[in-house]
């Protein structure tokens, strides 16, 4: 096909959001546009949003205005904005970017193609932010890799019915809904054909999969997609915990594709405050399902999510927060202060902390998780990991053997740390990437860890 238009994608937010920049790249190509990295030569722009947290969101504003000077130059440019903030905004993004041509919702990715060919053929400003009772799937003949790709991302559901009351996602994405496991099992095996190697299944709660339509539960699911020819690895998220099931946590001993890796986010380590939270668990019952896990699994690497300073939280409550931490040992995790959202209950609570409190609360979780990490890895040292090459790294290293720079790689061990490892250039080809390597580990920092690769004869 030849592609007489560009269209540069901003992706801000999740892992949901990167995969539907990819089905908004892949529908685009029947109206014959290609992607690009830079906006500045584009024809069509389209901003992807994330609403999940109060940043985010001031982030769509701040690019939003730097485009306007974009369609000033260019007024034939097209811009579009997609994703939770435009399925929460609707109709009053327009208002507030007159330069705008396109507001589509979190459902509306599927349509995109057709409201984009209208306005190139008909003028005007449209927004569609229609929820829909059924998953819009986009036509399979849209996916596409790019040469250099071994990841990738598949949703196999939309939507969330938790609600928790911190929560935005059932307000912008509707409720829960999972895909036909047959589309999902078809789409992944056209990638794995295209060169793809590992896939995250993708869903706000991957656990409770197929429940309400009666399909098959997500453990079955991946059983399915471990057959897969091709494919070397399989991860997910996100994980509620209510929903970790036993046949669940027993895929990580029987599946072999299956990465012992789990994202299993506590949020709050005090049960007073889960409750408020509406998460359906207590610090005990998750606690619990942390023994079975590496009971079944005892090498599997555990990341969670914290949330500091909600309505309420205590310095008793946020005590508990840290010891739970502790208790775990997660080999990493991902913090952020509580903000209130539009139509989250949360919004509503009383009692809240205040901006300095939540942030020194922010910095002794990070500042406690690096140590945690940091005696992860280092424990690490000495044992032979499998990591999955990704590419080269901008870094070079030094050989032994004639002090030479040599190129230096890098890959995932199955429990998501990152590995990097020189290899000399006679074997430094793109043959490497996509391949799984086994990796001597030497040394460990706090976010990486260093090795050399195992030789035939060791």
């Amino acid at each position: 096909m030849i592609y007489p238009k560009t269209v540069y994608i901003h992706t801000i937010g999740c892992q949901m959001n990167v995969y539907d920049s990819e089905r908004i790249a892949g529908g685009l190509m029947p109206l014959g546009y290609r992607q690009i990295s830079e906006p500045e030569s584009a024809d069509l722009v389209i901003l992807n949003t994330c609403a999940i947290r109060e940043k985010a969101e001031q982030k769509v504003f701040s690019f939003l205005g730097r485009m306007a000077g974009l369609k000033r130059k260019n007024p034939e440019l097209l811009i579009g904005v997609g994703g939770c903030v435009a399925q929460q905004e609707g109709r009053k993004i327009l208002d507030r970017a007159p330069y705008l041509d396109v507001v589509f919702g979190t459902h509306a990715v599927s349509r995109l193609p057709a409201l984009i060919h209208q306005v190139e053929t008909t003028g005007g400003r449209l927004v569609d932010v229609a929820l829909s009772n059924t998953i819009q799937e986009s036509p399979a003949d849209t996916i596409s890799v790019n040469p250099d790709q071994i990841s990738r991302f598949v949703t196999i559901m939309q939507g969330c019915d938790n609600y928790c009351t911190y929560c935005v996602v059932p307000h912008v994405r509707g409720r829960e809904m999972s895909r036909s496991p047959d589309r999902i099992l078809s789409e992944i095996k056209t990638l794995a054909e295209s060169g793809i190697r590992e896939v995250t299944l993708l869903g706000q709660n991957v656990n409770s999969y197929g429940t309400k339509e009666g399909l098959c539960d997500f453990s079955e699911l991946l059983t399915r997609v471990n057959g897969i020819d091709g494919l070397l690895r399989i991860r997910f998220t996100t994980s509620h915990p209510k929903d970790l099931s036993d046949d669940l946590i027993t895929c990580f001993n029987r599946l072999d594709k299956l990465c012992r890796h789990i994202h299993l986010p506590v949020q709050s380590g005090s049960t007073r405050i889960l409750s408020r939270m509406n998460r359906k668990y207590t610090r005990d019952t998750y606690l619990d399902k942390i023994d079975r896990l590496r009971s079944a699994c005892p090498d599997i690497a555990i990341t969670t999510d914290i949330i500091v300073g909600f309505p309420g939280e205590t310095s008793v409550d946020f005590e508990k927060t840290l010891s739970l931490i502790r208790q775990v040992s997660y080999d990493g995790l991902f913090a952020f202060m509580y903000s209130d959202r539009p139509n989250a209950p949360a919004a509503r609570f009383s009692e809240k902390i205040s901006e300095a409190e939540k942030a020194e609360r922010l910095q002794q979780v990070l500042g406690l998780q690096e140590i945690l990490t940091l005696e992860k890895n280092q424990s690490l040292i000495h044992s032979v990991q499998t990591v999955l090459v990704e590419g080269v790294s901008p870094r070079m290293h030094a050989s032994e053997v004639g002090h030479e720079a040599v190129p230096q790689w890098y890959g995932r061990t199955p429990g998501h740390k990152i590995i990097h490892f020189p290899e000399p250039e006679r074997l430094s080809t793109t043959g490497n990437i996509g391949r799984l390597k086994k990796i001597h580990i030497e040394k460990a920092f706090s976010h990486s860890l260093w090795g050399r690769p195992v030789s035939q004869e060791e």
